[in-house]
């Protein structure tokens, strides 16, 4: 088998496409959640507490010095991802959720009764009884 026909039946399986489109629509996804948490949340969420913007806020570890930039610890942008990540997987949940409840629930088997034992059964039955009642 050449390894372009390989290949090509690798790209065709389904769920090589599906993770392909998933991985798309996730990235632009990612985006729109980083602009609402960037531009539409931390705002007025700065407002509330005395204008602090949060990608603003670092510990500086060491200044700058001549063309060299400061050292810092940009806890700002990190609190920002937070919120990002908690925003994303509740979305993903309700996704999942809402997809979930779509799904057709299958019925439950009836309980399948035990056969009857057969002739040969019932008779091994009264013998095993019989060898237990002997001992």
């Amino acid at each position: 088998m050449s390894i372009v026909k390989e290949f090509k039946d690798f790209i065709n399986r389904g769920s090589v496409v599906d993770l392909a489109v998933g991985v798309i629509i996730g990235a632009a996804f990612g985006k729109i959640v980083t602009s609402l948490v960037t531009d539409i949340i931390m705002p007025p969420l700065g407002v509330l507490l005395d204008g602090i913007d949060f990608k603003d806020l670092h510990y500086t570890l060491k200044d700058a010095v001549g063309k060299k930039p400061p050292v810092s610890i940009n806890y700002g942008l990190f609190i920002n991802n937070i919120i990002d990540f908690v925003i994303v997987a509740f979305c993903i949940f309700l996704i999942v959720k809402g997809v979930n409840s779509m799904k057709k629930e299958e019925p439950v088997p009836a309980p399948v009764p035990d056969p009857e034992p057969t002739k040969e059964e019932l008779l091994l039955t009264d013998i095993r009884d019989l060898l237990a009642k002997s001992k």
